[in-house]
């Protein structure tokens, strides 16, 4: 049985607001990953199914790995349809911000909806949100994905029946990649019962999985395989492995967003590594996925030097800064942590004498 872990009163109140509202827009966070718009396209759908207008916008565009997600060819991108997209935030009376939990994460879409009069609902699942931002906010860091949180506001709603085909193909994309194919953050078992009812709404597993996890483009395959064979450095000392790929190198390579998705883990099949860090350049930050084993925290580190937050063993978030700035601060929380680890050390010594 999947239980109730939103609280009720908050659940009453988003339905008020939702019952309340004309026009509904969505947005999520800046480099949209599979739970982001996964989540976003399913609670828009479920809402045109309620009867309200309702659009999604992104701060940018999708990546082309996600482009079979159902009802992605919709979205309106603010990078590439500006006035259109300040014009669908500005009209609406509500807006959901979803996978994100500060606003500069979404980048200038955070201006318009900082300025705008709407009320503002936060459905997410990373730690530390924004305080005095938010009117509603559903933050439930425990959960393995903003997806799963979708599927439960719906299920205590009472709203199951406005689940379909469409949006457990959304749905089960988000939580999928979300957990890496349910290898992490997905402790509880009330996420496979979460998979069971979606499952009953046939969304294809197999054909989601493959689409999702396992197709790439020829470019996409050289440029893993320069990045792997030439750019990962390791520090067998600290268990690190750090990938650093600059924009010429991706220009290299033809690079399309979502061509390195799954790279960060790679290095982790290696026996030495529990932690991975990959930088990205992009064109004004540095783009910055960290994934760990065990109880290494990554998502503390994200949060702490990267304006992130994620998984215990899978994050990530932005540097503002060069590609060397970032660099410099990933040697320094290495030089913190064997700061600390020789302190425990030299304590444990001491008691033991």
């Amino acid at each position: 049985m999947i239980s109730n872990i939103i609280d009720s009163r908050v659940i009453a109140r988003m339905r008020t607001m939702i019952d309340g509202a004309k026009n509904i827009a969505v947005t999520c966070h800046l480099s949209p990953d599979g739970d982001a718009i996964g989540s976003s396209l399913a609670l828009a759908h479920m809402l045109q199914r309620l009867g309200k207008e309702v659009q999604v916008v992104t701060p940018d565009m999708v990546p082309r790995s996600l482009s079979f997600v159902p009802g992605v060819r919709t979205v309106v991108v603010f990078t590439k349809t500006e006035l259109r997209a300040r014009y669908v935030l500005e009209h609406a009376d509500l807006i959901f911000c979803l996978d994100f939990n500060r606003l500069h994460r979404v980048d200038k879409v955070g201006e318009v909806i900082g300025q705008s009069s709407a009320r503002r609902v936060l459905i997410d699942h990373h730690l530390s949100p924004e305080e005095g931002v938010f009117d509603l906010m559903v933050s439930e860091p425990d959960a393995s994905s903003t997806c799963e949180l979708v599927f439960r506001v719906f299920m205590q709603m009472g709203l199951l029946s406005l689940l379909d085909r469409f949006a457990a193909q959304c749905l089960y994309t988000g939580m999928m990649t979300d957990t890496g194919n349910f290898t992490y953050g997905n402790d509880s078992a009330e996420v496979y019962e979460i998979v069971a009812s979606l499952m009953r709404r046939h969304p294809d597993r197999n054909r989601l999985y493959k689409l999702a996890m396992n197709t790439f483009s020829a470019d996409s395959v050289r440029l893993q395989g320069y990045a792997l064979s030439q750019k990962m450095e390791l520090y067998p000392d600290m268990g690190v492995a750090l990938i650093v790929l600059t924009r010429d190198e991706l220009t290299r390579y033809n690079y399309r967003r979502g061509d390195t998705e799954g790279l960060v883990n790679k290095p982790l099949s290696i026996p030495e590594v529990n932690w991975v860090v990959y930088f990205r350049e992009e064109c004004d930050y540095v783009k910055v996925s960290c994934r760990s084993e065990g109880d290494f925290a990554v998502n503390t580190i994200c949060e702490k030097y990267f304006n992130g937050g994620g998984h215990l063993n899978a994050a990530g978030g932005e540097f503002y800064g060069t590609m060397d700035e970032a660099v410099k601060t990933f040697h320094s929380i290495l030089e913190e942590m064997k700061e600390n680890k020789s302190t425990e050390n030299k304590n444990e010594t001491d008691i033991e004498r």
